[in-house]
């Protein structure tokens, strides 16, 4: 049987006398396939263009094995404004966790994904953190349902993708 448990969260956070709205969603969903089958594609981040609604593409810029200091590109749109992103690997756990961070990019935020084996099936979590009061500052009421709503979808389609082949 899946699941899927969905939670955001909308904090102000005062620095330096300016509010920055921070958006953290935190999305876990039930996948039937094997964990380490599940976190191996999901830290391939050159496949989130197959499973991402707005992702149009991603490339490692780095050489190896993923792995803490590992890095890559991506191009996505939300919006109707492109994104341009350049993520560095900040914590990885094989077959368990990896979690990135925005080193250059229009829209800071850090993505942590967790995989875990529950009852012969894998639940994975994501969590999205983010800033976008720089670049969406018109739209920043709304940007934690559009996320939301976003990393859902997202990890719906994954769910198929994965169950399905």
């Amino acid at each position: 049987m899946s699941s899927a448990v969905y939670y955001v969260t909308f904090k102000s956070h005062k620095l330096t006398k300016k509010v920055n709205d921070m958006i953290k969603v935190i999305v876990s969903n039930t996948i039937n396939q094997p964990h380490d089958k599940v976190f191996s594609y999901i830290s391939n981040f050159e496949n989130n263009p197959k499973w991402q609604g707005g992702m149009v593409e991603a490339r490692f810029t780095s050489d190896g094995p993923i792995g803490v200091g590992s890095t890559y590109e991506q191009v996505a749109t939300f919006l109707g404004k492109e994104i341009l992103t350049t993520f560095k690997v900040v914590e990885y756990e094989e077959n368990h966790k990896i979690k990135i961070e925005s080193i250059k990019s229009t829209f800071p935020i850090t993505v942590t994904r967790v995989v875990e084996p529950l009852d012969g099936e894998t639940k994975v979590t994501a969590i999205v953190e983010g800033d976008a009061s720089n670049v969406f500052k018109i739209a920043q009421p709304f940007m934690k349902l559009m996320v939301k709503q976003s990393v859902k979808s997202d990890y719906k389609k994954l769910k198929k993708q994965l169950e399905t082949g």
